[in-house]
């Protein structure tokens, strides 16, 4: 059973994406998003950047783009 994600603030995912060590950058800004690149990946990994918490939905999907599961994911916070 997949955990719940907790709502997070934009910085946050941004340090636990940081804390991880896969190599993300952050190579521009594109409007209200920070996009993070990594070398022979893909695709980019886009997150919003607001003073909200991240809806569930959306962290879900930063940590899918990112190549991470749930669990790995949390054990960074």
């Amino acid at each position: 059973m997949n955990p719940r994600l907790p709502a997070l603030r934009p910085r946050r995912v941004l340090q636990a994406l940081e804390k991880a060590g896969l190599g993300f950058y952050e190579d521009h800004r594109s409007g209200s998003h920070v996009i993070l690149y990594k070398e022979r990946w893909p695709n980019p990994v886009s997150v919003p950047w607001h003073n909200r918490d991240l809806k569930r939905g959306r962290l879900a999907e930063i940590i899918r783009q990112a190549g991470l599961t749930r669990e790995e994911f949390l054990e960074l916070l």
